[in-house]
């Protein structure tokens, strides 16, 4: 095999990893009604297949310096495939959450910084950066594909299917993973547990809470969970601020603990002074931002097209196609780039072009879909989406010696994970809890009959559901409401998904304009020469250790 092959092998794992992502949300509305659930179910199995990588990540990495990081690397490929196999044979929301969002997710937290640090090790110099910008590439290309497998798949055959496939692929992987070099020495150290409770339990609280917030409200409760019929508010609050500033108490002590494993000559799950480093700080930040719009877009997109458009999980994913096609050729034009532009110059005319793409796709919002903007948006989005995936893994990994891939490998996985899971668990709140109130408020300020106001008031006490807009007036006659209220709840309603989905796109647009301000510290000069990285840097809190 040429000297690429190890980067190829990586790259078909990579490609998984990240397809899985992206895949289902073209099938939403398909596995809602095969697995009689809601969105808000999926958008949690989507939230918390990410979260479950975020919170474990810095596990997974410490892991691969334990056992050796191909031998992580082969179990967490075995755990993926029983995960997606599981998943492809789920009978309900509950075993597909189980295989997808915690055995894949548990799987990949190993597979995912094995990667950056198998890249490391097979390749150095010139063909480390080249390598990295190839598994960039991937990244995106797997982004850019999963609607369109996922919409094809699940339209022509069952989105089960695409498990079963992601099954096929890591057998291959594993078939071949032999041949990708790891000439890493195992280490004999202990793993501190409480740092792995700390740092999963602060994450798993801050994007639950955040999660939570369309059902329970951000700060005053709206429909608080009850015990023994009794609401819990604590002080009159909604749960919501206490699970997120909790969560943050949490990683703050997290933070503390590892400084002190440091001080006492104790190995850290994760070397916290390593944030010092302004590039690597830059790096994981942008990615964060980054991750976080690509899981927004990649939700209410598909919500938006099969739920207020009524498409088909196909059509979802050729109106996607034009970010698809775009993503995969800039990533190719980014890794271009890199031999006449500094990668601050290439990242920061990504995320300027992101937030261009994002107020096309907020124009473009209606109930008779303006194609040509939304076209012209989906491009833009993908090329700026493509322009940061070619250079952020080299940005980071450039960032610290060879003996650190493997924990910056992790800390790539959390930033990205968590990203993916804040934006998913951000922007669904926000829309299902702004279609909330303005379905409610349309209704209540209608001319509709009292009596229908008073009907729909008690059948979303529990909140409004996100169904396809031309099925509310059979689901209003059916409820008892003439012919006549029906269609004009139906309006009701799409206007208020049109107005929820409006919002949701400008909340996109103000993370793009606020990720532009952790560009600042991205390299102004090509990284990752020859020599590789930066490997006259010291290990930071070595000096201690």
């Amino acid at each position: 095999m040429s000297k690429w092959g190890a980067v190829i092998i990586l790259g078909l794992a990579q490609f998984v990893m990240v397809l899985d992502s992206t895949v289902m949300n073209v099938s939403i509305s398909t596995v809602v009604k095969d697995l009689d659930t809601s969105v808000a179910a999926m958008q949690g199995a989507i939230t918390f297949y990410t979260l479950t990588m975020a919170a474990m990540m810095l596990l997974g990495a410490k892991l691969g310096d334990i056992w050796g990081r191909r031998r992580a690397f082969v179990i967490g490929a075995i755990v993926y495939a029983l995960g997606s196999l599981i998943t492809g044979l789920a009978p309900n929301i509950v075993m597909l959450f189980l295989g997808w969002s915690v055995i894949e997710g548990l799987g990949a937290v190993l597979v995912i910084p094995a990667i950056a640090a198998l890249v490391a090790n097979n390749y150095q110099g010139r063909d480390r950066v080249t390598a990295y910008a190839i598994i960039g590439a991937i990244s995106g290309g797997a982004v850019a594909a999963g609607p369109l497998i996922g919409g094809f798949v699940t339209t022509y055959f069952s989105w089960r299917y695409v498990f079963f496939g992601e099954v096929a692929i890591m057998v291959v992987v594993l078939l071949l993973c032999r041949r990708v070099t790891d000439s890493s020495v195992p280490q004999k150290i202990r793993v501190d547990v409480l740092s792995v409770l700390l740092s999963a339990l602060g994450l798993v609280a801050v994007v639950f809470g955040m999660l939570q917030s369309k059902t329970w409200g951000w700060i005053l409760p709206n429909h608080p969970p009850e015990i023994g019929g009794n609401p819990v508010e604590p002080l009159g609050l909604s749960l919501v601020p206490y699970f997120i500033v909790g969560g943050a108490a949490l990683l703050w002590l997290f933070i503390v603990r590892q400084r002190y494993l440091v001080r006492t000559n104790r190995p850290p799950l994760v070397h916290v002074s390593m944030f010092s480093i302004a590039q690597l700080r830059a790096g994981l930040s942008v990615l964060a931002a980054q991750y976080a719009i690509t899981a927004a877009i990649f939700f209410m997109i598909p919500v938006y097209l099969q739920m207020t458009l009524g498409l088909d999980a196909l059509s979802t994913g050729l109106k996607i196609f034009p970010l698809s096609i775009s993503l995969i050729v800039f990533s190719i034009v980014g890794t271009r780039l890199t031999a006449i532009w500094s990668p601050r110059r290439i990242v920061r005319l990504g995320q300027i072009i992101l937030i261009g793409a994002s107020l096309f796709l907020l124009s473009s919002v209606s109930l008779d879909l303006k194609s040509v903007p939304f076209a012209v948006g989906m491009f833009f989005a993908g090329a700026a989406l493509g322009l940061l995936a070619s250079q952020l893994g080299n940005v980071n990994m450039s960032a610290v010696t060879e003996e650190q891939t493997s924990e910056v490998g992790g800390l790539q996985g959390v930033f990205q994970n968590l990203g993916s899971s804040l934006g998913t668990a951000l922007i669904g709140s926000v829309l299902i809890g702004s279609l909330a109130s303005g379905f409610l408020g349309a209704v209540s300020s209608s001319d509709l009959p009292s009596t229908v106001k008073s009907q729909v008031s008690d059948s979303t006490q529990s909140g409004v559901e996100i169904v396809p807009v031309t099925t509310v007036t059979a689901i209003a006659e059916k409820a008892g409401v003439t012919s006549a209220q029906a269609a004009q709840v139906e309006s009701l309603y799409g206007d208020s998904q049109v107005s929820a989905l409006r919002l949701s796109f400008f909340v996109l647009t103000v993370i793009a304009i606020v990720s532009l301000l952790f560009s600042k510290n991205i390299p102004t000069q090509l990284v990752g020469g020859e020599g590789g990285g930066r490997s006259k840097r010291r290990r930071p809190e070595t000096a201690t250790t």
